[in-house]
Protein backbone atom coordinates (compact mmCIF):
# COMPACT_ATOMS: atom_id res chain seq x y z
CA UNK A 1 0.00 0.00 0.00
CA UNK A 2 2.89 2.32 0.83
CA UNK A 3 4.47 1.65 -2.58
CA UNK A 4 1.20 2.26 -4.42
CA UNK A 5 0.70 5.53 -2.53
CA UNK A 6 4.17 6.71 -3.44
CA UNK A 7 3.63 5.90 -7.13
CA UNK A 8 0.35 7.84 -7.14
CA UNK A 9 1.99 10.84 -5.46
CA UNK A 10 4.85 10.88 -7.97
CA UNK A 11 2.43 10.61 -10.90
CA UNK A 12 0.34 13.47 -9.54
CA UNK A 13 3.44 15.65 -9.10
CA UNK A 14 4.57 15.00 -12.67
CA UNK A 15 1.07 15.80 -14.03
CA UNK A 16 0.97 19.12 -12.17
CA UNK A 17 4.40 20.12 -13.48
CA UNK A 18 3.43 19.24 -17.06
CA UNK A 19 0.19 21.27 -16.70
CA UNK A 20 2.05 24.30 -15.36
CA UNK A 21 4.61 24.10 -18.17
CA UNK A 22 1.90 23.84 -20.85
CA UNK A 23 -0.12 26.72 -19.31
CA UNK A 24 2.92 28.99 -19.08
CA UNK A 25 3.98 28.20 -22.64
CA UNK A 26 0.49 28.90 -23.98
CA UNK A 27 0.29 32.16 -22.01
CA UNK A 28 3.69 33.35 -23.25
CA UNK A 29 2.90 32.49 -26.86
CA UNK A 30 -0.51 34.19 -26.71
CA UNK A 31 0.89 37.42 -25.30
CA UNK A 32 2.92 37.95 -28.46
CA UNK A 33 -0.26 38.51 -30.44
CA UNK A 34 -2.14 40.84 -28.12
CA UNK A 35 -2.96 44.08 -29.97
CA UNK A 36 -2.84 47.38 -28.11
CA UNK A 37 -6.30 48.89 -28.20
CA UNK A 38 -6.74 52.61 -28.89
CA UNK A 39 -7.05 54.70 -25.73
CA UNK A 40 -10.10 56.78 -24.87
CA UNK A 41 -7.97 59.88 -25.52
CA UNK A 42 -7.08 58.62 -28.99
CA UNK A 43 -10.76 58.16 -29.77
CA UNK A 44 -11.66 61.60 -28.43
CA UNK A 45 -8.93 63.14 -30.56
CA UNK A 46 -10.39 61.48 -33.64
CA UNK A 47 -13.86 63.02 -33.27
CA UNK A 48 -13.41 66.07 -31.02
CA UNK A 49 -12.84 68.81 -33.57
CA UNK A 50 -15.76 67.65 -35.70
CA UNK A 51 -17.90 67.64 -32.54
CA UNK A 52 -16.64 71.12 -31.58
CA UNK A 53 -17.56 72.52 -35.01
CA UNK A 54 -20.98 70.84 -35.10
CA UNK A 55 -21.71 71.98 -31.57
CA UNK A 56 -20.89 75.61 -32.38
CA UNK A 57 -22.98 75.53 -35.56
CA UNK A 58 -26.02 73.86 -33.99
CA UNK A 59 -26.35 75.27 -30.45
CA UNK A 60 -25.31 71.94 -28.90
CA UNK A 61 -22.80 70.86 -26.27
CA UNK A 62 -19.83 69.17 -27.93
CA UNK A 63 -18.90 67.84 -24.49
CA UNK A 64 -22.16 65.91 -24.27
CA UNK A 65 -21.84 64.74 -27.86
CA UNK A 66 -18.36 63.32 -27.22
CA UNK A 67 -19.34 61.77 -23.88
CA UNK A 68 -22.30 60.03 -25.50
CA UNK A 69 -20.06 58.74 -28.29
CA UNK A 70 -17.58 57.34 -25.74
CA UNK A 71 -20.31 55.66 -23.72
CA UNK A 72 -22.50 54.38 -26.55
CA UNK A 73 -19.61 53.07 -28.67
CA UNK A 74 -17.21 51.92 -25.91
CA UNK A 75 -14.82 54.60 -27.29
CA UNK A 76 -15.17 53.28 -30.82
CA UNK A 77 -14.52 49.64 -29.91
CA UNK A 78 -18.06 48.20 -30.06
CA UNK A 79 -19.16 46.14 -33.02
CA UNK A 80 -21.70 48.80 -33.94
CA UNK A 81 -19.11 51.61 -33.88
CA UNK A 82 -16.34 49.70 -35.65
CA UNK A 83 -15.89 49.54 -39.42
CA UNK A 84 -17.93 49.14 -41.53
CA UNK A 85 -20.80 50.38 -39.31
CA UNK A 86 -19.41 53.59 -37.71
CA UNK A 87 -22.54 54.08 -35.55
CA UNK A 88 -21.30 56.02 -32.52
CA UNK A 89 -24.64 56.76 -30.85
CA UNK A 90 -26.66 53.58 -31.10
CA UNK A 91 -29.21 55.26 -33.36
CA UNK A 92 -31.72 52.72 -34.67
CA UNK A 93 -33.29 52.44 -38.11
CA UNK A 94 -31.70 53.04 -41.51
CA UNK A 95 -29.26 55.66 -42.82
CA UNK A 96 -29.47 56.19 -46.59
CA UNK A 97 -31.24 52.82 -46.71
CA UNK A 98 -28.35 51.06 -44.95
CA UNK A 99 -28.49 49.25 -41.60
CA UNK A 100 -27.13 46.38 -39.49
CA UNK A 101 -28.95 44.08 -37.04
CA UNK A 102 -27.23 43.49 -33.69
CA UNK A 103 -28.04 42.41 -30.14
CA UNK A 104 -28.46 45.22 -27.63
CA UNK A 105 -29.25 45.55 -23.91
CA UNK A 106 -32.00 47.88 -22.73
CA UNK A 107 -32.98 49.13 -19.30
CA UNK A 108 -36.67 48.76 -18.47
CA UNK A 109 -36.48 51.98 -16.44
CA UNK A 110 -35.97 50.26 -13.10
CA UNK A 111 -32.40 49.07 -13.63
CA UNK A 112 -33.31 45.65 -15.07
CA UNK A 113 -31.54 44.89 -18.37
CA UNK A 114 -32.96 42.76 -21.20
CA UNK A 115 -31.32 41.67 -24.48
CA UNK A 116 -33.06 42.20 -27.83
CA UNK A 117 -32.17 42.22 -31.54
CA UNK A 118 -32.50 45.63 -33.18
CA UNK A 119 -31.82 47.34 -36.52
CA UNK A 120 -29.23 50.13 -36.30
CA UNK A 121 -28.12 52.76 -38.79
CA UNK A 122 -24.92 52.08 -40.71
CA UNK A 123 -22.71 55.04 -41.71
CA UNK A 124 -19.85 55.61 -44.18
CA UNK A 125 -17.76 57.37 -41.48
CA UNK A 126 -17.67 58.77 -37.93
CA UNK A 127 -18.34 62.22 -39.33
CA UNK A 128 -21.57 61.02 -40.95
CA UNK A 129 -22.58 59.47 -37.61
CA UNK A 130 -21.91 62.75 -35.78
CA UNK A 131 -23.86 64.77 -38.35
CA UNK A 132 -26.83 62.40 -38.17
CA UNK A 133 -26.81 62.63 -34.36
CA UNK A 134 -26.91 66.44 -34.64
CA UNK A 135 -29.74 66.20 -37.15
CA UNK A 136 -31.72 64.04 -34.71
CA UNK A 137 -31.27 66.48 -31.84
CA UNK A 138 -32.01 69.54 -33.95
CA UNK A 139 -35.07 68.12 -35.73
CA UNK A 140 -36.51 65.78 -33.14
CA UNK A 141 -38.52 62.65 -33.84
CA UNK A 142 -41.41 62.06 -36.21
CA UNK A 143 -44.07 62.53 -33.53
CA UNK A 144 -42.43 65.58 -31.91
CA UNK A 145 -40.09 67.92 -33.77
CA UNK A 146 -39.31 69.78 -30.52
CA UNK A 147 -38.43 66.60 -28.61
CA UNK A 148 -34.76 67.46 -27.96
CA UNK A 149 -34.90 71.25 -27.67
CA UNK A 150 -34.20 70.91 -23.94
CA UNK A 151 -30.58 69.95 -24.74
CA UNK A 152 -29.83 73.13 -26.72
CA UNK A 153 -27.26 75.46 -25.16
CA UNK A 154 -29.70 78.34 -25.42
CA UNK A 155 -32.28 76.40 -23.38
CA UNK A 156 -29.94 75.20 -20.61
CA UNK A 157 -27.69 76.57 -17.89
CA UNK A 158 -24.93 73.98 -18.41
CA UNK A 159 -24.21 70.62 -19.99
CA UNK A 160 -25.65 68.97 -16.84
CA UNK A 161 -29.14 70.14 -17.82
CA UNK A 162 -28.65 68.46 -21.19
CA UNK A 163 -27.42 65.16 -19.73
CA UNK A 164 -30.32 65.19 -17.28
CA UNK A 165 -32.86 65.52 -20.09
CA UNK A 166 -31.20 62.79 -22.18
CA UNK A 167 -31.69 60.30 -19.35
CA UNK A 168 -34.94 58.56 -20.12
CA UNK A 169 -35.50 60.42 -23.39
CA UNK A 170 -32.45 59.39 -25.43
CA UNK A 171 -31.36 56.33 -23.43
CA UNK A 172 -33.25 53.92 -21.19
CA UNK A 173 -30.28 53.62 -18.80
CA UNK A 174 -31.43 55.11 -15.49
CA UNK A 175 -27.82 56.12 -14.70
CA UNK A 176 -27.17 57.74 -18.07
CA UNK A 177 -26.67 61.28 -16.71
CA UNK A 178 -24.29 60.07 -14.02
CA UNK A 179 -22.16 58.21 -16.56
CA UNK A 180 -22.05 61.12 -19.01
CA UNK A 181 -21.17 63.68 -16.34
CA UNK A 182 -18.37 61.46 -15.09
CA UNK A 183 -16.86 61.16 -18.58
CA UNK A 184 -17.11 64.92 -19.17
CA UNK A 185 -15.29 65.63 -15.91
CA UNK A 186 -12.67 62.90 -16.25
CA UNK A 187 -11.61 63.91 -19.77
CA UNK A 188 -12.20 67.67 -19.43
CA UNK A 189 -14.62 67.63 -22.35
CA UNK A 190 -16.06 71.09 -21.58
CA UNK A 191 -13.04 72.50 -23.44
CA UNK A 192 -14.79 71.50 -26.68
CA UNK A 193 -17.82 73.65 -25.87
CA UNK A 194 -15.88 76.79 -26.82
CA UNK A 195 -13.66 77.81 -29.76
CA UNK A 196 -9.90 77.29 -29.76
CA UNK A 197 -8.16 80.54 -28.74
CA UNK A 198 -4.66 79.56 -29.84
CA UNK A 199 -2.71 76.56 -31.08
CA UNK A 200 1.02 75.90 -31.11
CA UNK A 201 3.36 73.01 -31.76
CA UNK A 202 6.17 72.19 -29.37
CA UNK A 203 9.06 69.75 -29.58
CA UNK A 204 9.68 67.30 -26.74
CA UNK A 205 13.09 67.78 -25.11
CA UNK A 206 15.21 64.99 -23.68
CA UNK A 207 13.83 64.01 -20.26
CA UNK A 208 10.45 65.69 -20.74
CA UNK A 209 7.28 63.97 -19.52
CA UNK A 210 3.64 64.67 -20.33
CA UNK A 211 3.11 65.86 -16.76
CA UNK A 212 5.96 68.39 -17.03
CA UNK A 213 4.70 69.66 -20.38
CA UNK A 214 1.13 69.92 -19.08
CA UNK A 215 2.25 71.93 -16.05
CA UNK A 216 4.46 74.20 -18.15
CA UNK A 217 1.56 75.11 -20.45
CA UNK A 218 -1.18 75.04 -17.77
CA UNK A 219 -3.17 72.29 -19.47
CA UNK A 220 -4.13 68.74 -18.51
CA UNK A 221 -2.30 65.55 -19.45
CA UNK A 222 -5.52 64.01 -20.76
CA UNK A 223 -5.99 67.02 -23.07
CA UNK A 224 -2.50 66.68 -24.55
CA UNK A 225 -3.21 63.01 -25.21
CA UNK A 226 -6.48 63.91 -26.92
CA UNK A 227 -5.03 66.70 -29.07
CA UNK A 228 -2.27 64.38 -30.28
CA UNK A 229 -4.23 61.10 -30.27
CA UNK A 230 -1.73 59.42 -27.95
CA UNK A 231 -2.27 55.85 -26.80
CA UNK A 232 -0.11 56.14 -23.67
CA UNK A 233 1.91 58.59 -21.55
CA UNK A 234 5.12 57.64 -23.35
CA UNK A 235 6.76 60.40 -25.41
CA UNK A 236 10.20 60.70 -27.02
CA UNK A 237 12.73 63.47 -27.45
CA UNK A 238 12.19 65.24 -30.77
CA UNK A 239 8.50 64.33 -30.91
CA UNK A 240 6.19 67.21 -31.85
CA UNK A 241 3.03 67.87 -29.85
CA UNK A 242 0.09 70.20 -30.46
CA UNK A 243 -0.94 72.41 -27.54
CA UNK A 244 -4.31 74.19 -27.57
CA UNK A 245 -5.38 77.08 -25.38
Amino acid sequence: MIVIGSVISIAAFISIQLFNYTFNQADTTGSEYVEERPSVEEFIGEIAETARRLGEENDLYASVMIAQAILESKHGQSGLASAPNYNLFGIKGKYQNDSVVLETSEDDGTGNMTTINAEFRKYPSYEDSLKDYVNLLRNGVSWNKQYYTSVFKSNTQSYKDATNFLTGSYATDSKYQEKLNQLIAEYDLVQYDKPIQSKKTIQVADGDSLMQIAQAHNVKVTSIKQWNQLNSDTIEAGQKLNIYQ
